[in-house]
């Protein structure tokens, strides 16, 4: 059994921050930290006090976590990066907001004293004879404190106080990680109660001019210790209490969205029922639930062949909704819940090799429940989500192959491009010649061309892309191309089935990647303002063409106009294409039932590095570094001289790529030394000792989730679970109201026997007993996966209180 915790966060917008710049405005950024470390930093918006940013970021924190800070920083190409201000949210806070934080929140100015990191190492013993009584404490050392001198260290020393006393320990110069190793002693009055006594040790930077920098204390209750008698470990270091001041909103502020989630995941066995009935839903769904009055069920499919013709013969039938886990599922979450249930079944499905029958389950119900195809797809269903969601998981190294050249060139050529007469600035034109600057009908003529161009490279290497698409994503399309088209037979309805599959990569994918590349992984940084603009234009192109062209002129943006012939004139290779697209056997898609997304060799990250090559104690020289490109995957880390295309990495994203590989090796040092050893010393704990233990644990636990993480189904079960059982009583009501809630197993159990032929061609009984015993089914699942999460957790409270350190 483990425990996970993943936190989720998005930086939506900031607005009115302060100008740090002579120009009058600043060039914003956000770096997030999470107890100290640096886990992400946003794109810079050059020149705006009120930046957008819309990042979002997931978080899996397998230790847990104490603050979550997110300080907004103004970029200076020289110099030092001014701070504007900060938020910092402890756990505590986040944790109430059940359904997560969803607001504006106020900067608040930087205290020096409240910005403390690290930790102590220290043991507290009360000793007692038949005199006296003594608190002894061992001072060992410390570890990772914030460097408060210019020369990127400190010099600490630690201060105990207690019942009015004090004692130092010496001063350790120019370190970080200050080992001590001194003893105190206090002796204890016994007519004294200890219940409000506390003992305070805090630790301090020695300054030869001006006053000391505080770097944290920790405070100990007595009489908690007395009952324990001993403490001995390491304990993380605290700022002095103090109400965060907002400054009125001077500083600005940050809408955020923040959601926790803590979860203690149980060993596979305990998973495997949920898992079955929801696998039931797609390979058998006759069995169970009820797919209509009357139905043939075939044989759990072995292939998806076998499924087809399961499927097909319930379609052929006069449709009637069933009733499954999956929908009863869909009905219990709730519009901002939708995504991340989407996200979880595809993890779901794909690690069962399951991810096509799902997704065509989830379309062909979406398909027969639509009766105008104007509206297929429209809605936010599981199905749209789903489907959504899907293409990102599977598809975004094929998006990255396709769009990554032409987006680049767009960054890189920067030009102005603008159709829209109300927006043209003819003083953003650059002029070329004296005869003066260009006209309106210049800049809109010269915009046609450049979006021409653009336009070609985006379609051509989308239709020509048929082969670098996923073999997995072609038979999906495959299958919602034949069931619309089953739906919507009509020769009026021709284009439906195009639409459909376009809608989705299309409208869903290739434009939303184009629009913003950053949040896609197309490019770090957030376009300017100008590319910006270049972007959204050819986005709304490429989701017209998406459209088929459908809608041209029915459009307030009449200005687009002149770009309508090349629209109509790209429709024909867009159904070309995804005639092509879905040209695949079932059986051909070989990576259709894989258990893994992605081959173990993929690259999981790649970019420029410098590689140090190590010169012993001498003097670093600049000849030492030199700049690579980096590949990381699963199985090893190589680099060469250059690569075809240039990306800059940020570090944290490289840390958590390398932390991912990593995960499996069982030899992973649990502490390093983040200094050198020079001079007969190491220059971050000062100890002569060589091969001496590092003084500085290893960050190995906090990693950012994206469309590359590895599948965990015992992960994706547990969220599964927890939205069944915050709905649980909604589907009680619903389906089960006339039962007693201390018999659904055995009404269930009933139902399933009696109700239900196991080799016969039809259901016997009446649908709605049919619906109910569906759901008992799955009630009873979750109702034994609560017992299990109930056991393991009395189980862990047990054990907490046999052990001796609180």
């Amino acid at each position: 059994m483990a425990k996970n915790t993943s936190l989720y966060f998005r930086i939506i917008e900031g607005r009115n921050l302060p100008a740090k710049d002579v120009s009058g405005t600043s060039d914003p950024y956000c770096l997030v930290r999470v107890d100290n470390e640096v886990v992400a930093r946003t794109a810079t918006v050059w020149r705006d006090l009120n930046p957008f940013w819309g990042e979002e970021y997931t978080l899996h924190l397998p230790m847990g976590f104490h603050n979550l800070s997110f300080y907004v920083m103004d970029e200076d190409t020289i110099g030092h990066d001014d701070v504007i201000g900060k938020i910092s949210l402890n756990k505590e806070y986040i944790a109430t907001h059940l359904r997560g934080i969803d607001n504006w929140i106020n900067l608040t100015r930087i205290n020096p004293d409240e910005e403390i990191q690290g930790e102590i190492h220290l043991g507290l013993e009360i000793l007692q004879d038949q005199q006296t009584k003594v608190l002894k404490c061992h001072l060992i050392e410390a570890r990772d404190l914030a460097p408060r001198d210019i020369s990127g260290t400190s010099d600490p020393f630690a201060r105990v106080v207690f019942n009015n006393k004090t004692a130092e320990t010496a001063t350790i110069k120019k370190t970080r990680f200050p080992h001590w190793n001194e003893v105190f002693e206090f002796e204890l009055e016994d007519d004294k109660p200890m219940e409000d006594m506390m003992f305070t040790v805090e630790v301090w930077d020695w300054d030869m001019v001006g006053k000391n920098d505080f770097l944290g204390k920790i405070d100990f209750n007595l009489d908690a210790l007395q009952k324990t008698q001993i403490t001995r470990g390491w304990f993380r270091l605290l700022p002095f209490e103090k109400n965060e001041d907002d400054a009125g909103g001077k500083l600005g502020a940050l809408r955020l969205k923040v959601r926790l989630a803590e979860d203690r995941i149980l060993p596979s066995m305990y998973y495997q029922p949920l898992i079955d009935l929801l696998m039931e839903s797609v390979i058998s769904p006759s069995k169970s639930g009820a797919t209509g009055c009357s139905s043939i069920r075939a044989a759990p499919p072995e292939s998806s062949q076998a499924y087809d013709i399961s499927l097909a013969s319930a379609h052929s039938l006069n449709w009637v909704e069933d009733i499954t886990p999956l929908t009863m599922l869909e009905e219990v979450t709730t519009v901002e819940s939708r995504q991340d249930m989407a996200v979880t079944l595809v993890k779901m499905f794909l690690g069962q090799g399951l991810v096509v029958p799902f997704l065509d389950y989830l379309n062909m119900r979406e398909v027969n429940k639509t009766t105008d195809p104007n509206t297929l797809f429209r809605s936010n269903s599981l199905a749209s989500k789903a489907m959504e969601q899907f293409m990102k998981l599977v598809g975004m190294p094929y998006l990255h192959e396709v769009l990554r050249q032409v987006v680049n060139r767009i960054f890189d050529e920067k030009k102005y491009i603008e159709l829209d007469p109300c927006k043209i600035d003819l003083n953003k034109i650059r002029r070329i010649s004296f005869k003066g600057g260009p006209s309106e009908a210049n800049v809109r003529e010269c915009s046609q061309e450049m979006l021409k161009s653009y336009l070609t490279d985006v379609m051509d290497a989308i239709v020509s892309s048929v082969e670098q698409c996923p073999s997995v994503m072609r038979v999906a399309f495959k299958q919602l191309h034949k069931r619309v088209e089953e739906q919507f037979p009509e020769a009026e309805n021709e284009d439906v089935k195009y639409l459909a599959i376009s809608g989705f990569l299309f409208l869903r994918f290739f434009a939303p990647a184009i629009l913003t590349p950053k949040l896609f992984g197309l490019r770090d940084h957030h376009a300017d303002t100008r590319t910006g603009r270049t972007l959204l234009l050819i986005a709304k192109a490429v989701q017209s063409i998406g459209n088929l062209g459908l809608q041209l002129g029915h459009g307030k943006e009449l200005w687009m106009t002149p770009l309508h012939p090349f629209i109509l004139q790209s429709v024909s290779c867009v159904k070309d294409f995804l005639d092509k697209l879905i040209d695949i056997d079932n059986e051909s898609a070989t990576d259709l039932h894989q258990r893994l997304v992605f081959h173990p060799s993929v690259t999981i990250k790649e970019g420029y590095l410098h590689k140090r090559k190590a010169e012993g104690v001498n003097l670093v020289t600049r000849f030492t570094f030199k700049k690579r490109y980096f590949w990381l995957s699963s199985e090893s880390l190589s680099y060469a001289k250059s690569s075809d295309w240039q990306n800059v990495n940020e570090l944290n994203q490289w840390l958590s790529a390398i932390r991912k590989a990593s995960i499996y090796n069982q030899r992973m040092l649990p502490s390093f030394h983040p200094g050198s050893y020079r001079s007969n010393r190491w220059t971050c704990c000062l100890h002569t000792d060589k091969t001496v233990q590092g003084c500085s644990r290893t960050h190995s636990a906090v990693t950012l989730g994206d469309w590359s993480d590895p599948l965990d189904p015992d992960v994706e079960t547990q969220t599964v679970y927890k939205q069944l059982l915050q709905g649980r009583e909604k589907l009680k009501k619903k389906y089960l109201e006339s039962l007693d809630t201390g018999t659904v197993k055995e009404q269930g159990d009933r139902m399933d026997s009696d109700g239900i032929k196991e080799a016969g061609v039809e259901k016997s009984g009446s649908f709605h007993d049919q619906r109910m015993a569906a759901a008992a089914k799955l009630l009873d699942v979750v109702h034994d996966l609560e017992r299990a999460h109930q056991v393991f957790e009395s189980r862990e409270k047990e054990q907490a209180n046999e052990m001796s350190i609180p």
